[in-house]
Formats: structure tokens, sequence, C-alpha cells
């Protein structure tokens, strides 16, 4: 019963262009760079993964309303990363 495969091959990853624009940070990632010292100081000895886990429940517990600030950044970063990969998109063709 035993089936013999073949060996898979090894793919190897395309270089990302070092000026290719960055992409666009989500409302979450707005809020937790915004709160990431704060959780820090106030739990100094917890490890980097615990930090993201209370950053997790501090950002589930916001209501809409809260959430709101950061949803507001999301999309305009989200429009600069549109901008900015049209135009390196023209540039690159």
């Amino acid at each position: 019963m035993s089936e013999t495969r073949a060996p898979r091959r090894k793919t190897t990853r395309r270089k990302k262009d070092p000026n290719a624009p960055k992409r666009a940070l989500s409302a979450y990632m707005f809020f937790a760079n915004e709160n990431r010292d704060i959780v820090r100081s106030e739990n100094p000895d917890v490890t980097f993964g615990q930090i993201g886990r209370l950053l997790g429940e501090r950002w589930k517990a916001l209501t809409a309303e809260d959430k709101q600030p950061y949803e507001a950044k999301a999309e305009a970063d989200k429009k600069r990363y549109e901008s900015e990969k049209e135009l390196y998109n023209a540039t690159r063709a």
C-alpha cells in the first residue's frame, strides 16, 4: 500500500523590489502600534506573544465607535498604497 511520490521541487521566492510601495496597515495594526508601549509598561514581565494576545483582547473589547479613528487611518493608508502602487506600476512597465 505504500505509494511512491515524486520528490517535491523547492520553489524559490522572487526577491521583493526595494522600490515597491509598502503595504497598507490594517486598523488593528494602527491600534497595536499606538497601544503596544502602554501594554508593555502596564505588564513589564510579559513575553512578546503575550503582548500580542493582550492587544488582541483590547481590540476585541473596543466598540465600533472606538475603532472608528483607526479604521479611518487604515482607509487613508489604503488609498496611499493604491496611489503609490499605480505610480510604481506605471514607471515599472
